[in-house]
């Protein structure tokens, strides 16, 4: 509760129940307090046919679910021998002694089914009352995501009928904010089957296009008409869809065309490269960065002149031009970019204030150079700039309008 773990559980277990078309209306996190967590769990019971609770069946003092919930159901507790034994030889085949505190984990509430945990010591359990399903599991993700699958998912489709099916769709946009993408797609948000979700990250937007049906066949076909139509409202803004982000599709055009790429960064010390070389093949299209800070690195290295550093600056069209042809002409490469920038919070002026970045691309067709302005926090900025640097590349290569484009800057 004080923000130090993050419920990924949450996120895990609704795409599953999405596969077998069961509703998730909400999400709850509640801390190690009976009282709290007991009225968590009254409350979910008022308005849900099955409770999916993670966590708490430990051996510690604070792990206190399974206690609560019998008292909430009004069932004893009672140490199963089976469980018990289990747990002793998981301590034996290890070479460790079990501390008496472990024998907690072996109460099972009066009626439970178990669900046997091969990967800890803490079974689940699957308890019926009055009409609803309360599910007790593990908190580590790989003990609770095996018992979900083998145990978990059967039981629900089961008890509660696959009557459908829920698939999503996400499409990813580069270029707009939200409030853009927003206007553009406003009526479809209203739609009711499929639906469509926007979410904003650094740099880019997603719209999840979910839609409901009796197969995946259908439910994808339900889809498939709203993603075209977002795609023609937006055109070249759209880069991609579900899993893969900007340097994942950079990367794949890259090697589809056979090119080859040179870097040099100011603002960013590296962070480009260090997205792209993240990605497993990257040396057969990345040649090398050259990370540029110092105005004597530029000269020395790149070299820039000191008369275009004197004249323009470091943080400059011209000096971003030179930077990524320099790049290219040393690395010998088809490509090269360049990044130069004020990422703050200190350095700006009136003429260019904390955030003005410039981004070069050099091809054989020539170069150009774009222009931008981000308004977050030093590392925000940097972040940005490499998201625009890479959708400047992901544009070029795709021959889509790069937005921000300087017009007769050292061509």
């Amino acid at each position: 509760m004080l923000g130090q773990i993050i419920n990924t559980n949450a996120k895990w277990i609704s795409e599953r129940l999405a596969e077998i078309g069961v509703d998730v209306y909400y999400h709850v996190t509640v801390g190690d307090n009976k009282g709290r967590l007991r009225a968590a769990v009254e409350a979910a019971m008022q308005r849900a046919d099955c409770i999916l609770v993670t966590g708490g069946l430990g051996p510690t003092a604070d792990d206190i679910t399974r206690e609560t919930v019998a008292e909430l159901l009004g069932r004893e507790l009672r140490e199963d021998a089976c469980v018990l034994a289990s747990i002793q030889r998981r301590f034996t085949a290890r070479g460790r002694v079990m501390t008496p505190n472990n024998r907690k984990q072996a109460l099972l509430l009066e009626g439970a089914k178990v669900i046997e945990n091969p990967n800890g010591t803490a079974p689940g359990q699957i308890i019926e009352h009055r009409g609803r399903s309360i599910v007790l599991l593990p908190g580590p993700p790989s003990e609770l995501q095996p018992m979900f699958t083998r145990c978990i998912m059967p039981y629900l489709c089961e008890r509660m009928g696959q009557r459908a099916v829920i698939v999503s769709r996400v499409v990813r946009i580069c270029g707009p904010g939200e409030s853009v993408v927003e206007e553009k797609v406003k009526d479809l948000l209203a739609g009711e089957n499929p639906t469509v979700a926007p979410y904003a990250s650094l740099g880019e937007v997603q719209l999840r296009v979910t839609a409901k049906a009796h197969d995946r066949a259908a439910a994808s076909q339900l889809i498939e008409g709203t993603v075209h139509e977002i795609c023609c409202r937006l055109g070249g803004d759209v880069y991609g869809f579900d899993n893969e982000d900007l340097v994942s599709l950079c990367s794949r055009l890259l090697t589809e065309k056979g090119l080859t790429l040179a870097i040099a960064e100011s603002c960013t010390g590296g962070l480009l490269a260090s997205r792209l070389t993240s990605i497993a093949g990257a040396s057969s299209f990345f040649f090398g960065c050259v990370v540029a800070y110092d105005n004597s690195a530029k000269r020395d290295i790149l070299g820039v002149p000191s008369s275009v550093l004197e004249s323009f600056g470091a943080v400059s069209a011209e000096c971003a031009v030179l930077m990524a042809q320099q790049a290219r002409a040393r690395l010998m490469t088809d490509i090269g970019i360049a990044i130069t920038g004020i990422s703050g919070p200190e350095g700006g002026t009136a003429n260019k204030p904390v955030g003005t970045t410039f981004i070069a691309l050099c091809a054989p067709e020539g170069t150009l150079v774009v222009k931008d302005r981000f308004l977050g926090e030093r590392n925000q900025n940097r972040e940005w700039a490499v998201v625009r640097a890479l959708d400047t590349l992901r544009r070029y290569l795709t021959l889509q309008e790069i937005p921000g484009r300087l017009s007769n800057v050292w061509q």
